[in-house]
């Protein structure tokens, strides 16, 4: 992810967490691949819950550990919530995940991506969460300049 942009966040509860993704996730036209990366507990289903919401989405929105994937609607899209956090290996999940992407009407979330590095598309959001105390987040988002119209007007 070279010669990205990078905008940078606090928030200070969950309800403000999950308030700066929503205004995020309100943004997407279509077509957005966006990794979370935190430790265990880090706030990234948090924030999935979010941008979900953001989209116009009312499905409840939980962690995929053990299934891997979800699927929410949202009006006319679709948004695949993928979990890699068991996963040894990207092989099995490579042709979905490229199937995916290539839905330019759905929007892909991706927690522990890390695991799939090598298969996630360059084109991505790269959203890093760390937690500074039990309610307080620091939130780094990495972008291409693809996806500046994510961030023409303040998110907050």
């Amino acid at each position: 992810m070279l010669n990205n942009l990078k905008i940078d966040f606090e928030t200070r509860s969950r309800e403000a967490t999950i308030s700066l993704a929503a205004s995020l996730g309100a943004r997407f036209i279509g077509g957005e691949v966006i990794e979370l990366l935190s430790d265990l507990g880090g706030g990234k289903t948090t924030f999935a819950k979010g941008l979900v919401q953001g989209i116009g989405s009312k499905d409840i929105v939980s962690s995929p550990s053990f299934t891997i994937s979800q699927e929410y609607k949202a009006k006319d899209r679709i948004i695949h919530h993928l979990d890699f956090y068991r996963l040894q290996e990207p092989g099995i999940m490579q042709n979905e995940l490229d199937e995916m992407i290539k839905d330019k009407s759905a929007i892909t979330i991706i927690e522990w991506g890390e695991i799939v590095e090598g298969i996630l598309p360059s084109e991505r959001l790269v959203v890093r969460l760390r937690a500074t105390d039990i309610n307080t987040r620091k939130i780094s988002i990495e972008y291409p300049t693809s996806y500046t119209y994510l961030f023409e007007e303040s998110l907050v």
